[in-house]
């Protein structure tokens, strides 16, 4: 990439004048690209102005003509690192002849082409600064620029001005004006540009004590983690909850107050200038592409092997070989951590499947009896952000959480709709899509819609999006699941509403970018969903293509004792397909039998053919999880004790009488109950014979349609030993696999889904 402009003979008589008009989106809006223009038309002696559009950016400019050419082509190929411009349009206009390069004001009219950008992690040459004595943003815990500091959680209202965001109310001193008025400086129209004399500051508050506030309140805060305390601080899109990673007592003591028993919780390192993995790979061992994540501008969480040595407390991620690792993204995590000087485990500040917390007063008054202190600061959180959460499977980053530096996820469509149109996703791990004309928006992770906070935030999402992109929906997509609040709040919407299965939204995910492709048959595989036939499904082959699916095969059906309740009990599971088959369970916890008997009369047992819930009997059987503390407790514990290639238990493939093709996991059960054997072996088989078993029901499509394309779609697929080894077997025998990477396979994926399936059906009469 060029740095600097070619020399041109500027007054060459040869050379011709001319003007153009050139008008860009994509993402050109909080990422420095107005300043960039002006520098750049500066450099080429070329004269006009440039201004932000809603969503675009405007130039004009007039000089000579091969300077014009080189100008235009270095718009895109020397843009700043995290602007992504698309030139919309580019021709010939008439001269004005202005006197020199301006940056206008912006301008409200013309049509919306608006992209978001989503919170930058701090840029090095910030980080310069806050670790430089002799700057006067020296330690400020707030310093941005136009490459980095926090954008979608700040932003009320477009163009991107500074009166538009939480900024609002911190008025300039003289020198950031300064800097913020000047086309030369890398804080020209920063937003969120503010300085110790005119912005934000900390506040360190133990309930019942006075506040402290500044430096002293950092210092505070590390003096509290030096003592094994529990601290909520408040970041860019929301609260932590830290504590030292390598303190027993202090990780029991989070676990028990939030209560978090199991779940894994995130850890944050310490990213010494120069040297910034050094903290990181003392702890876990890193490929190169995990590396990389690590360091990427999303700044995202990274599951990552531990290692034998691992300074961190066993109590970090119990029973699992994994740990989700980040580095500091804001200058604040910067300054605690390196005067910290080792891990902190940074979880989310929230009760539990709710939205992160947000609000100083409110952290306080939800969470007192899990913190013991509160680093609060004053710049108001428009709207939360979660951390965005990535695992490498199949030697690929897949996206399995969406949230603070990369979203909203922006994506374009390869079909255009003829109307806006808002899905509202399901459940658990929510997200909500709008999507209009080619274009789908998603937003961050929202979380489980059980409660009234969840619903809150959820309603708060689809107002945003809409208001920011100024798209207005005319329909809803929601799950087909009549119980979910989801398709709850669409019913109440007034507005038209198109309810799509679960899993054929799963099976859609698959299907971007070419809809278009031939039938393909896509393995759906979670803990539950809402079946065509009223029954819980979840272990479903769909053959098909977007908009059009039949079930193809299945899992052998079984009753599910307890309904829900069997997704935190793998115990119920187990019992269930025991009794289904007759075999005895001598490790049966329903000792009294009450719940056989309810089981044997169908009270509150729900028909399920999902491969979530075999996972769960797998776990309880082989007596590595009969209770869990949270979802997917039992199949995460499962994978996490393969240690070794597994041999496959063949299991049997028949066609029932409705006529999808079934797979009888019945032999399974002895292999699962030979306590003779290690568990983390039957674990091995456990993952293989699941694997082999989508190998033979493929063939079988394959031989009855012709089908050669699969899909791998439902969170069973964020297992990596099972989804590696699917991939190995089907791609060894000559199908193609698709598994999405930059959409989430698991719930926070079906949002997306739903839009596609809309589409299907939906998209204008003359698109692609």
């Amino acid at each position: 990439m060029a740095s600097t402009a070619p020399d041109l003979d500027l007054t060459a008589t040869a050379q011709s004048t001319g003007a153009r008009r050139i008008i860009l989106d994509g993402r050109v809006q909080g990422v420095g690209f107005r300043p960039f223009v002006y520098r750049l038309a500066t450099e080429y002696g070329l004269a006009g102005w440039v201004f932000n559009r809603l969503g675009q950016v405007e130039i004009h400019v007039e000089g000579d003509e091969r300077a014009l050419r080189e100008f235009e082509h270095d718009l895109t190929e020397r843009a700043p690192q995290l602007a992504r411009p698309r030139i919309s349009a580019s021709g010939p206009c008439h001269r004005e002849s202005p006197d020199g390069f301006s940056i206008r004001s912006s301008s409200r009219a013309g049509a919306a082409e608006i992209h978001l950008p989503p919170d930058l992690f701090t840029c090095n040459d910030c980080l310069a600064e806050l670790n430089d004595p002799a700057d006067r943003r020296y330690r400020y815990p707030f310093i941005n620029c136009t490459q980095c500091g926090p954008r979608y959680t700040l932003i009320r209202g477009l163009p991107y001005d500074r009166p538009d965001t939480t900024m609002a109310g911190f008025r300039l001193c003289t020198q950031c004006r300064r800097e913020y008025e000047n086309p030369a400086d890398r804080r020209f129209h920063a937003e969120p540009v503010a300085c110790p004399v005119c912005g934000p500051q900390l506040e360190f508050h133990v309930p019942g004590h006075t506040q402290l506030r500044g430096t002293a309140a950092a210092l505070a805060a590390i003096k509290a983690l030096r003592a094994g305390q529990l601290v909520a601080v408040k970041g860019i899109g929301g609260y932590h909850l830290v504590c030292d990673a390598r303190n027993d007592h202090a990780i029991g003591e989070l676990r028990k107050r939030k209560p978090r028993p199991h779940k894994p919780l995130a850890v944050l390192f310490p990213a010494p200038p120069g040297k910034p993995l050094s903290c990181v790979t003392r702890a876990v061992f890193l490929a190169r592409d995990q590396a990389d994540l690590l360091l990427s501008p999303g700044r995202p969480i990274v599951l990552a092997r531990r290692r034998p040595d691992c300074p961190l407390s066993n109590l970090v991620a119990p029973g699992l070989d994994e740990i989700g690792v980040m580095l500091p993204y804001s200058p604040l995590h910067h300054l605690l951590l390196n005067d910290y000087g080792a891990p902190v485990i940074a979880t989310s500040a929230n009760i539990s499947g709710e939205p992160v917390l947000t609000e100083n007063a409110v952290v306080e008054e939800r969470l007192g009896h899990v913190a013991d202190a509160f680093l609060h600061h004053d710049r108001p959180i428009e709207r939360p952000a979660d951390d965005p959460v990535y695992r490498v499977i199949g030697n690929k980053p897949r996206l399995l959480r969406a949230g603070r530096g990369n979203a909203p996820l922006e994506i374009d469509l390869p079909f255009s709709l003829s109307k806006p149109v808002i899905a509202v996703g399901g459940h658990m791990k929510n997200t909500a899509a709008l999507a209009w004309q080619n274009r789908l928006v998603v937003s961050p992770h929202i979380g489980d819609m059980g409660t009234a906070r969840s619903l809150a935030v959820f309603e708060q999402t689809l107002r945003d999006l809409q208001s920011l992109y100024e798209v207005a929906a005319t329909a809803i997509v929601c799950d087909a699941h009549p119980g979910y609040a989801t398709t709850r709040w669409a019913e109440r919407s007034g507005l038209p509403v198109h309810r799509v299965l679960h899993h054929h939204a799963h099976a859609a995910v698959t299907c971007l970018p070419d809809l278009a492709a031939d039938k393909r048959l896509v393995f759906a595989w979670d803990g539950t969903g809402y079946g065509a036939d009223g029954t819980l499904w979840g272990g479903e082959a769909l053959l098909g293509r977007a908009g059009n699916w039949q079930r193809f095969a299945s899992l052998r059906p079984f009753q599910l004792p307890g309904g829900e309740r069997a997704g935190r009990e793998p115990w119920r599971s187990a019992a269930a397909v025991c009794w289904e088959t007759g075999t005895g369970w001598p490790d049966l916890p329903d000792t009294a039998g009450l719940l056989r008997h309810a089981w044997e009369r169908r009270i509150n047992s729900p028909q399920t053919s999902a491969a979530g819930r075999l996972f769960d009997a797998a776990a309880a059987l082989t007596g590595i999880c009969l209770v869990a503390s949270h979802e997917g407790q039992g199949p995460m514990e499962l994978e996490a004790a393969c240690h070794t290639a597994g041999s496959p238990v063949a299991l049997p493939l028949g066609k029932s009488g409705s006529g999808v093709w079934l797979s009888d996991w019945e032999p399974l059960l002895p292999m699962l109950l030979d306590n003779g054997r290690p568990a983390a072996e039957r674990a091995a088989c456990f993952h293989a014979s699941m694997a082999a078993t989508m190998l033979q029901q493929a063939r079988q499509a394959r031989t009855d349609y012709g089908i050669t394309r699969i899909g791998l779609s439902g969170g069973v697929f964020q297992n990596r030993i099972l989804t590696e080894r699917a991939v190995e077997l089907l791609t060894a025998d000559g199908f193609r696999v698709d598994l999405p990477d930059d959409v989430p396979v698991n719930d926070a994926g079906i949002s997306v889904g739903q839009i596609i399936e809309y589409a299907a059906l939906h998209r204008s009469p003359d698109a692609a």
